[in-house]
């Protein structure tokens, strides 16, 4: 089944779900736990649920994604540097810059980045990890700030939605003269409340995974950054005497 078709599938089911339930001897108010969270009498209102339940499976998905590319053994495998470590011991130089450039690891990037430097002498090598460190760990950041931007502009997308469904209410309100139907201000009140809601359940958890992820990315490629430079840090006294390779 395709990407597409599944999704197409999963629509099919939620819209499903709006549909009110009855049965028989039950008044005809009863409702179904999904309409209430998932419909609004408002296309406007509508529009605004939807748009946040979109952002909410997109945040999700981002959130896995995330979460399974920045683990420890992607960002820096302790196996690699284990292997650099020894292979620079022997000092198989050149062994080691092809360790390095066949492992696609923010470890393996900057190692390799690092040795390039070698017949440069250690403050070379040094100012290339500095540099190459930063655009890195740069380029590893920024898609996590999507998390922050879609945990930013949720409650504001809820909060306008809060806003238009009072505005509905209200002019019900004056339409029928302070006299309403409960039943007529019930569909703005609730698109308020719904859109506040979704908003939030976009918002608390985008931002608490853009936290903890930003967090960790900052302490493995500090990690990482260390490692490098314990490799290279030999090389500080004997830099006249680096073979070329």
């Amino acid at each position: 089944m395709s990407g597409r078709t599944r999704v197409i599938l999963i629509m099919s089911v939620l819209l499903s779900l709006t549909s009110p339930v009855f049965s028989q001897g039950e008044p005809a108010q009863t409702i179904s736990l999904a309409r209430m969270f998932l419909y609004s009498d408002s296309l406007v209102g509508l529009l605004i649920i939807w748009l946040l339940l979109i952002m909410s499976a997109t945040s999700l998905g981002l959130t896995i994604k995330l979460a399974r590319d920045y683990r420890r053994t992607r960002l820096v495998p302790g196996s690699l540097n284990g292997e650099l470590a020894r292979l620079l011991k022997a000092k198989d130089y050149d062994e080691a810059l092809y360790a390095a450039r066949k492992e696609r690891s923010y470890l393996g990037r900057l190692a390799y980045a690092t040795l390039g430097e070698l017949e440069n002498g250690h403050g070379a090598m040094q100012r290339s990890m500095e540099e190459t460190s930063d655009a890195l760990t740069t380029g590893l950041l920024r898609p996590i700030e999507y998390l922050n931007v879609l945990g930013n502009i949720a409650p504001m997308i809820g909060l306008f939605g809060t806003v238009y469904g009072m505005i509905v209410a209200f002019q019900k309100l004056v339409s029928t003269g302070g006299n309403p139907d409960p039943v007529q201000l019930a569909g703005g009140i609730s698109t308020a409340l719904v859109t506040t809601f979704w908003g939030l359940v976009v918002a608390i958890p985008a931002l608490a995974a853009y936290a903890l992820i930003r967090n960790q990315v900052d302490a493995l490629t500090a990690e990482g950054m260390l490692m490098v430079e314990q490799m290279i840090l030999p090389f500080k006294d004997d830099s006249d005497e680096i073979p070329g390779i």
